[in-house]
């Protein structure tokens, strides 16, 4: 991963949330980098793909797209080149995250042109299954997801700790570089905190952020929460 990206990691999904479009995502981003400054986190952002020039310019938070396709350059109206993404900033990708949805063949190509474009691939995994033959195709860090509880506040790591560790055991068994994350109701330091516990090196989090009435304090408690926790680890 790029000098900015290290475990713990932090990632939050600016999806199409007005909270974090345009003049705001550029706020959220700083909000971000100073969280980052302040606790020696690795934090980054993906924003919406007409933000990430923007973001990119205006801070030194690492910058995910949230898609790209499996295209190279060429004949492909409304698709979105890695070239581009990478053109305009970002250090990496969000691919098959549960709101875009893609085919195995089309996660494994896209982690190629990730891979030759020298873009971070971070593979967003519904269930055990999907991460297991995720970690076969050898992207940079898988996130699992289950999509009943994104949104919801309520933290896979909490309500369905045996996802996380299960789908932990899979991964480290098919490929131990990867870095594994968790995702999906996200809104506490103490959720932060469970993940790495459970075996996560980091987490993917959105509304629990990109909606708070103060994120930077939510970020700010994320952050600290890994840091705490990872230290703890070590010591034990």
């Amino acid at each position: 991963m790029p000098k900015k990206l290290s475990t713990p990691l932090i990632i939050v999904n600016f999806k199409t949330y007005l909270e974090a479009t345009g003049k705001k995502a550029v706020e959220l981003a700083k909000k971000a980098e100073k969280v980052s400054l302040e606790t020696g986190v690795s934090i980054g952002v993906a924003p919406q793909f007409t933000d990430i020039a923007a973001v990119a310019s205006a801070t030194d938070t690492p910058v995910f797209a949230q898609h790209v396709d499996p295209i190279a350059p060429g004949s492909y109206t409304g698709h979105v080149l890695a070239d581009a993404v990478k053109e305009a900033g970002a250090v990496g990708t969000l691919i098959n995250h549960s709101e875009r949805r893609l085919k195995l063949s089309d996660i494994d190509a896209i982690i190629r042109v990730a891979c030759e474009k020298n873009l971070v691939s971070v593979v967003c995994a519904n269930n055990q299954t999907v991460s297991a033959a995720a970690a076969a195709l050898n992207p940079d860090a898988i996130s699992i997801e289950p999509p009943e509880l994104i949104g919801t506040g309520i933290a896979v790591s909490r309500a369905k700790p045996e996802v996380v560790l299960d789908t932990v055991k899979l991964v480290r068994e098919i490929n131990q570089k990867v870095t594994v994350l968790c995702g999906a109701g996200i809104s506490r330091g103490e959720d932060v905190a469970a993940a790495l516990r459970l075996g996560a090196q980091g987490v993917l989090v959105a509304s629990g952020v990109v909606k708070a009435k103060d994120p930077y304090r939510v970020l700010r408690e994320f952050a600290e929460a890994a840091k705490i926790q990872e230290k703890q680890s070590l010591e034990g």
